[in-house]
């Protein structure tokens, strides 16, 4: 079984949704929560990797991002400086795995599979792959006639579990791509940022709503998907889990 979860998300309380991600794949892995898939719709956040963190460049990225108006926080996957707001859709995929290691590629090909599909019930030619010059560049990112980027993905394994999370952009590139200038220039990375898409400017009109539904639809293809909600304990222990994802506020801060 997998429990679908389809919820407002926190907006106002960045970092939140990150966190939950994180205590989602613990359940996961301690045994005490099966497989779950939820989708939520964010706010104005930018999701640092690890690669991120450790260069010399990091606090003036993540300054660079905060005078856009975004919050900058530490992700739970993946690889570099990732943008949510919200005309995006994020996701989180976890599930008991015995070997996780083993199944990483299976996992993603799942995943980038299924938003092409998805993508393609709205009558868009969306193809998996990477394109050149993409933010937060990876082989399965799906992309609108192989051209531009509209989702992006990673993963976080534990011993017992995994977690595949990522982000949409069903509107708005543009805004995916303000506070990535300053903040890749801070860290030194190249890119281009009119690789960045929507899938709007192919369907003018679409909206998160539209996306979530056909995404919902194609679900059936990684499990057998029942409407849920997350479980309190998952909910409570995020909380916990909370400042560890808002590192990056306390080191441009001296909170530390």
């Amino acid at each position: 079984m997998l429990t679908v979860i389809r919820d407002a998300g926190n907006p106002d309380r960045p970092g939140l949704d990150t966190a939950i991600a994180r205590a989602m794949l613990l359940a996961a892995d301690s045994g005490d929560a099966g497989a779950m898939f939820r989708l939520h719709v964010p706010g104005r956040v930018v999701a640092f990797g690890k690669r991120d963190v450790v260069s010399a460049g990091y606090d003036a990225a993540v300054r660079a991002v905060q005078a856009e108006g975004f919050t900058a926080v530490r992700r739970l996957a993946g690889g570099r400086a990732a943008v949510f707001h919200p005309g995006t859709i994020a996701f989180s995929w976890t599930s008991p795995e015995p070997s996780p290691r083993t199944t990483t590629t299976a996992r993603f090909e799942a995943i980038s599979g299924l938003m092409a599909r998805a993508f393609g019930r709205l009558g868009l030619d969306a193809r998996i792959g990477e394109i050149p010059g993409e933010y937060c560049p990876g082989e399965w990112s799906v992309n609108l006639n192989g051209e531009t980027k509209v989702m992006g993905v990673g993963q976080r394994l534990t011993a017992r579990a995994a977690h595949v999370g990522g982000v949409v952009v069903v509107s708005d590139a543009s805004e995916v791509n303000r506070p990535l200038v300053g903040a890749y220039d801070a860290l030194g990375l190249t890119w281009r940022p009119d690789a960045t898409g929507a899938l709007d400017e192919e369907l003018p009109g679409l909206s998160v709503a539209d996306v979530t539904a056909a995404i919902v639809a194609e679900l059936g293809s990684i499990g057998e998907p029942t409407p849920g909600e997350l479980p309190p304990a998952v909910l409570s222990h995020a909380e916990t889990l909370l400042p560890d994802h808002l590192e990056a506020q306390r080191e441009t801060t001296g909170m530390r």
